[in-house]
């Protein structure tokens, strides 16, 4: 009946809230409530993304871009072009940073830290490729992202995989694959001695350039 339609809509959005405030209680410690989950940064991010998506689907591309920067404002720095397509129960965590482009598609169950780039390779690259190719990637299901994570280019991201903090991704990675950043690395230098009678500030300047 056409009197149901609104009722539905509405039992849809609410369904939809429940499970993203869920998901947050989930997958941040830091938050153990639905009440205090309401405060997270990826919870504006989204549902304004939501808003914008429709729009621009329906070729409202000004207003969605409007909608898209609020979202990004109210976020923290949570970037997600209105093309984009995001699955269900996707999470963005702290909120700093994070950029998604026009054509990237995000899969269902997907974890996203700070700093992570979903973006293309460059304007001098995508120049050339052939009207309405992909340029962003896509993410298979229940991918997380690690924190200063960036991929680039139209490249595939298999279900399950892990692509750990500061990796940098420009080719296809399978499914269950981890993608990991060398770590940095630790030197030990020794300690300076401090100036004294016997050592002048200029001779330790000198050691300290020397070791």
């Amino acid at each position: 009946m056409p009197g149901r339609r609104p009722e539905r809509s509405l039992a849809r959005a609410v369904a939809t809230v429940r499970e993203d405030l869920g998901v947050i209680v989930a997958r941040d410690p830091s938050v153990r409530r639905r009440r205090e989950a309401l405060l997270h940064p990826a919870l504006p991010a989204l549902w304004t993304y939501r808003l914008a998506h429709a729009l621009h689907l329906r070729g409202h591309r000004l207003a969605a871009r409007l909608v898209g920067n609020l979202g990004r404002l109210a976020s923290g720095g949570v970037e997600i072009h209105p093309g984009a397509t995001l699955g269900r129960r996707v999470f963005v965590d702290h909120g700093a940073g994070v950029v998604i482009g026009e054509m990237a598609v995000v899969g269902d169950d997907v974890t996203i830290y700070h700093q992570v780039t979903l973006g293309a390779v460059g304007w001098w690259r995508d120049n050339g490729r052939a009207p309405g190719a992909r340029r962003h990637p896509v993410v298979g299901d229940r991918v997380v992202l690690g924190a200063g994570a960036t991929v680039l280019g139209p490249v595939m991201i298999g279900d399950d995989a892990l692509i750990g903090a500061g990796a940098l991704v420009v080719e296809d990675v399978p499914a269950g694959a981890r993608v990991t950043a060398p770590p940095g690395l630790v030197t030990v230098r020794r300690p300076v001695p401090t100036t004294g009678p016997d050592r002048t500030l200029e001779e330790s300047v000198e050691y300290a350039a020397d070791h």
